[in-house]
């Protein structure tokens, strides 16, 4: 953690699960210190006695603000003597952004312009944004939120040197288990001996751990250049194979799995990197960089000199990616924490 050492972290939407994550893998290194931002006391209070109580030697290094991304004075009020910053606050559930869109443009689109602003005002060094499949070819109002987030951090990186201020932007898909995901929904359900619900069986999803969330993040940090939007080679499961993997996992009946149907705003498939991306992205084994396009308004120059190569990639999707099987998809479930704590029970 030697890029960490004595530097101030600070984590907006920072009472999330993935703010989470990142306290229980930086908390016990030579970080110097760790600011939650966010707009809910409650939960700052109850993340606040969780850290005391777990790791009361080196709790004081969280520092809680109470503030809102919309709100461009309460982001800076949290800004002096940062180094760094997770940008991870937004509203990220469908449905609800399918009802209320302005609310998702608000977090999502303006939240990001505020949190980029103040931070590039106070000299922060590196900021890496945590944006979503659901930006790549939007069909819903969360995913065109995103996607506009995503065109606020590349447009505001060209705005600034990246020797003053780094800009990336990380894209991945469903996190399994994290707050208000549907596998913890699923043990609920199965503990009250009711039918597994699934929207479509054969809806197919990329799934990752909180863990690699936090390795995608921290692979942006130190290997990202400014304007890029990084992804990582996840693989997808189905919708029914994630379902049985947890009914064998927790004792669910597979053939009592009922299907209720799509949702507001939901996608069959979800897009990590489109056709149009593809045209630029960089192969890093692990995964893919979208560098920023660095042309200028000016475009003229570019009918005189054309350029016809193009990459062989083509779009990079939870259908066309590795889809594991349900042995595969429940050993990838059984290593989560959260299932470990859950199957003691």
């Amino acid at each position: 953690m030697s890029l960490f050492t004595n530097k101030t972290l600070l984590i907006t939407g920072g009472t999330g699960s993935f703010g989470n994550a990142v306290l229980n893998r930086f908390l016990q290194t030579d970080i110097g210190e760790i600011r939650i931002f966010s707009r809910d006391e409650k939960k700052q209070d109850d993340m606040r006695h969780e850290f005391q109580s777990k790791m009361p030697e080196v709790a004081d290094k969280i520092k809680f603000y109470i503030g809102d991304v919309r709100d461009l004075a309460s982001v800076k009020n949290a800004m002096h003597g940062v180094d760094y910053i997770f940008h991870a606050a937004a509203l990220k559930q469908v449905p609800s952004c399918e009802f209320f869109p302005i609310e998702a443009v608000k977090t999502n689109v303006l939240g990001t312009e505020n949190v980029l602003t103040a931070a590039i005002e106070a000299g922060v060094k590196n900021i890496v944004c945590l944006s979503t499949d659901k930006a790549a070819y939007p069909v819903n109002a969360m995913g065109t939120s995103k996607a506009m987030m995503e065109k606020v951090i590349v447009a505001k990186s060209r705005t600034v040197s990246p020797e003053k201020t780094k800009i990336c932007c990380t894209r991945y898909g469903n996190v399994m288990c994290s707050r208000g995901s549907v596998i913890p929904l699923w043990i609920e359900q199965i503990r009250q001996g009711k039918p597994i619900t699934i929207t479509d069986p054969t809806m197919t999803r990329f799934i990752m751990s909180l863990e690699e969330a936090v390795d995608l993040v921290l692979f942006a940090f130190e290997h990202g250049e400014s304007g890029d939007i990084l992804v990582q080679k996840a693989p997808a499961c189905t919708i029914k194979t994630q379902a049985e993997a947890v009914c064998e996992l927790f004792g669910g009946d597979k053939d009592n799995i009922k299907v209720i149907g799509i949702r507001h705003g939901e996608k069959m498939y979800e897009t990590l990197l489109t056709n149009e991306e593809c045209a630029n992205a960089i192969d890093l084994g692990n995964f893919y960089r979208v560098p920023c396009d660095k042309r200028g308004l000016n475009y003229d120059k570019y009918f005189k000199d054309g350029d016809v190569e193009r990459n062989t990639l083509t779009e990079f999707n939870s259908n066309n990616t590795k889809l594991l099987t349900v042995e595969e998809t429940k050993t990838k479930i059984e290593a989560l924490s959260y299932i470990q704590e859950e199957l003691k029970k």
